[in-house]
């Protein structure tokens, strides 16, 4: 197993692919997401493993529960913390407007690819419709509430805050999904964004902030919180998704490459 080179030149380490590979069941893939995928993570940030896993046709056709999600957390050596969902209820959610998913899926950070998450992945644009806006606002509006309502600060949710509400404004602008803020700051500069991103990327993962400048950060986040409702009333993207039959497809073929040791997986 090797290590895998994240966008800002650090390294995912050996211990998380060897996370990802003892999983219980055969993956379709599983993605770096969190604060390493959105670009601010911290020396002691957690490391968040997402993906799809597959049941086989017994688990799923016998009287005994699946394991539609799959849920780990190791904290020896690097805090690490590894869910997954059954590639059905995964296709479910995706068809869904439901960005967490999307983003897993869409993940620059791969730690395990198979055939079948490349032809997942490339049918993921026909996922993306307008209502998306919606998760986005209130995913927004959560990690703001959040950020104002703990007693002693702290620069992670306030980034969170920024990140989810321009994730929202891009992917409504261009159909585009761009989970990254240093990335998304270059799109649409905020002057006090990088100066926060350096906190968080030097310091702890809790590294807290002042009050004083509370006021001018829930101005600009209000007007960009506007600003996602507008572009969401005047995005071009569809009403529903278009690619169910590609989905449903794919979904039984991966199904049954389990069965047949198919090269799907």
């Amino acid at each position: 197993m090797r290590a895998l080179l994240l966008q800002n030149n650090t390294m995912v380490p050996d211990e998380v692919v060897a996370a990802a590979a003892k999983h219980p069941y055969p993956l379709v893939f599983s993605t770096v997401s969190g604060s390493h995928l959105y670009g601010f993570s911290s020396p002691d940030s957690d490391w968040d493993l997402r993906g799809a896993h597959i049941l086989s046709l017994d688990q799923i056709l016998g009287l005994r529960e699946a394991e539609e999600t799959s849920e780990n957390s190791s904290k020896i050596g690097l805090e690490i913390d590894l869910v997954t969902h059954d590639v059905k209820k995964f296709i479910t959610l995706l068809l869904k407007p439901n960005g967490y998913v999307l983003e897993q899926l869409l993940s620059p950070i791969v730690v395990t690819s198979s055939p079948g998450y490349e032809e997942l992945k490339s049918l993921a644009p026909g996922c993306i419709t307008r209502f998306h806006v919606h998760h986005y606002l209130g995913f927004a509006n959560n990690q703001w509430k959040m950020f104002t309502k703990e007693p002693v600060r702290r620069v992670k949710p306030l980034l969170y805050a920024f990140r989810v509400v321009l994730t929202g404004i891009h992917l409504m602008r261009s159909g585009e999904l761009e989970p990254n803020l240093r990335a998304l700051n270059e799109l649409y500069p905020i002057a006090f964004i990088p100066e926060l991103i350096q906190r968080k990327a030097l310091g702890a993962e809790n590294v807290t902030i002042g009050d004083e400048s509370i006021d001018h950060y829930e101005k600009e986040f209000l007007s960009l919180l506007a600003r996602l409702e507008f572009e969401g009333e005047k995005t071009f993207l569809g009403n529903k998704p278009t690619v169910r039959d590609q989905l449903n497809d794919l979904l039984i073929r991966v199904r049954l490459g389990t069965q047949n040791q198919s090269p799907m997986l």
